[in-house]
């Protein structure tokens, strides 16, 4: 049994990532009703949080059908980072993770004079500081800490192994490790390699998750019986395809492939996840936010352009819901056999 603290996560959990605009609630919903066994928010800045800013405060919503749910947060000032820490803490988590991971610039470059920058991968290019805010973080809140982050900044700077003694050792109950550089944003493949060292290094005794490059069932299946990682998280691969766990929780079981969803199934999931973002956020913002959606739930879908412009410019509720019954209507199975 894998546990995070006294959290149990079962023998081998698969982890939703962290992922900025898409891991809100209405489609966390829809990952867990599809067999994701661990939770996380979008990450969250330090400073926004600490400042109140209404954006931030609003990623701290979870609810009880989430759990176990970690809040992510990021940012490079020890106490902004812990009282954000703090603050996160209040909304009852189940985790505190901390975002060493981000590669994008406006989180990681310092040039610009923003309090949040050089935060995110950028502290892979400053261990003692990575540590220290760790280390400050662990002591100011009672319920654990977890850490996402890179092999290092670039292939001169793989430093992952050291970095997990090290935060390991200032208290952190598990880390999930991206198999890139920062370097290296989303391109080229995710080298595992040096996942599978530090899940195999005999001082490393918190749980290991990899994460990159996870989109089958089979590609999870290598990753686990190669590396002996403790779990996997999934990230883009789930974006339109919140099936893909119970997909490999099926494989994994029965060493058989799953059926794909059938068109009835994926309307009402994505309808499902538009009346989930209507309800948290407006029916304005609700639709307006979940029009980046429609293109990953129904790429599958020959000739489907004109349906989706509609799914798209359209403001209306009742308008969306109308076409997505058409789209069932035209792409039901026996339609597609028949054509």
């Amino acid at each position: 049994m894998i546990k995070i603290g006294n959290t149990e996560l079962g023998d081998f959990p698969f982890l939703l990532a962290p992922m900025e605009d898409v891991s809100d609630p209405p489609f966390r919903f829809v990952c867990k009703q599809n067999g994701a066994d661990v939770m996380y928010t979008e990450f969250i800045s330090s400073e926004g949080l600490i400042r109140h800013a209404a954006k931030s405060k609003k990623k701290l919503d979870i609810f009880e059908y989430e759990r176990p749910i970690g809040i992510q947060i990021f940012g490079r000032d020890i106490n902004s980072m812990c009282k954000a820490a703090i603050i996160a803490e209040q909304s009852k988590p189940d985790i505190i993770d901390i975002n060493f991971g981000c590669p994008v610039k406006a989180v990681t470059c310092s040039k610009e004079k923003k309090s949040d920058r050089g935060a995110g991968a950028a502290l892979l290019q400053n261990v003692p500081m990575m540590v220290k805010i760790t280390e400050e973080i662990v002591k100011h809140v009672k319920i654990p800490v977890t850490v996402k982050t890179r092999l290092g900044w670039d292939d001169n700077t793989k430093n992952i192994e050291e970095v997990a003694e090290r935060l390991q050792d200032v208290g952190i109950q598990a880390i999930t490790i991206h198999g890139r550089t920062r370097m290296q944003m989303y391109k080229g493949n995710a080298d595992w390699t040096l996942i599978g060292k530090v899940k195999n290094n005999p001082r490393i005794v918190i749980p290991i998750f990899g994460n990159g490059d996870v989109n089958s069932p089979q590609k999870a299946k290598e990753m686990k019986d190669k590396y002996g990682v403790d779990g996997i998280m999934i990230g883009r691969a789930s974006i339109g395809d919140p099936w893909i766990f119970r997909e490999i929780k099926h494989f994994f079981k029965t060493n058989k492939y799953l059926s794909a969803p059938s068109i009835e199934e994926l309307v009402q999931v994505c309808r499902t996840h538009l009346e989930k973002s209507v309800q948290w956020k407006g029916e304005r913002i609700g639709i307006l936010e979940m029009r980046k959606h429609y293109s990953h739930y129904f790429k599958t879908l020959p000739n489907f352009k004109n349906t989706r412009m509609k799914l798209v410019t359209s403001f209306s509720l009742e308008e969306i819901f109308s076409t997505l019954e058409r789209v069932r209507e035209i792409y039901s199975e026996e339609t597609l056999l028949s054509n």
